[in-house]
């Protein structure tokens, strides 16, 4: 039997058109675990300076993950696992319209699908159940002996981090690299995108197309997506961009 052929997916904002931990923040905000003072002093304004593209997304979604991380601290583990649920259960499907049907794409053709995502780990789970893959790999949320957040965490939404990630599925699964795909919006996942033959960027970063763009491999065999509204758009990494803000 030959090696297999793959599709290796980020989740939030390539399938997914906000961010899961948004989401589950928001959540936390709302059964009261998380004071709402966080959210309205902290992560507010710095959402609507992104809203109001004043903002980068990389830079929004690390400050985030920052806050997020430590209010989690002495969350219980399962207390959690609800609600994480709960989250995924309203949001699974709020997704862009071009990675749900490579999604089916994949499934049809037999092809493994993975999950490689700087979410959480228990909001990734909830979301493999969900569109039935393979395997997932996201960022884990360190426990200690009674099941709380210690406030650790093995991040996976950094480029090193996911391609030592997609090289462990690549040997565990016997994946033939000259045949399968990647899906990414930002820098983290350009390591995935330049690896595998058929690299897709969705609705990329201006860091994630800097990096495209400024590699002979990467500008060669990676296509841009752009999805808006009712209209997807498959553009060349050298097209004219009017402005980067």
């Amino acid at each position: 039997m030959g090696k297999k052929i793959a599709a290796f997916f980020d989740i939030d904002g390539t399938l997914t058109r906000e961010a899961l931990m948004i989401k589950h923040f928001k959540q936390l905000v709302k059964y009261e675990v998380i004071d709402e003072s966080v959210w309205n002093e902290k992560i507010k304004p710095v959402y609507e300076a992104y809203d109001q593209r004043f903002k980068e997304y990389d830079s929004y979604l690390y400050l985030i993950a920052q806050i997020y991380k430590d209010k989690l601290k002495n969350i219980n583990k399962y207390f959690n696992q609800y609600i994480a649920a709960n989250v995924v259960d309203k949001n699974w499907n709020v997704v862009y319209k071009y990675t749900r049907n490579r999604i089916e794409y994949h499934k049809e053709n037999g092809h493994l699908i993975f999950f490689i995502s700087g979410s959480p780990d228990f909001l990734v789970e909830e979301m493999a159940k969900k569109y039935g893959i393979t395997d997932y790999k996201g960022t884990t949320y360190l426990t200690d002996d009674n099941n709380n957040f210690t406030g650790e965490l093995i991040q996976m939404w950094d480029s090193k981090s996911k391609r030592k990630q997609m090289l462990e599925f690549i040997d565990k699964y016997d994946i033939d690299i000259e045949k399968s795909y990647a899906y990414g919006d930002t820098s983290g996942d350009f390591s995935m995108l330049k690896k595998m033959k058929h690299g897709i960027a969705i609705n990329p970063t201006k860091e994630l197309l800097e990096l495209i763009r400024n590699d002979e491999k990467a500008k060669n065999t990676v296509d841009i997506i752009v999805e808006r509204k009712d209209v997807i758009y498959n553009l060349s990494p050298d097209v004219r961009i009017l402005d980067i803000w």
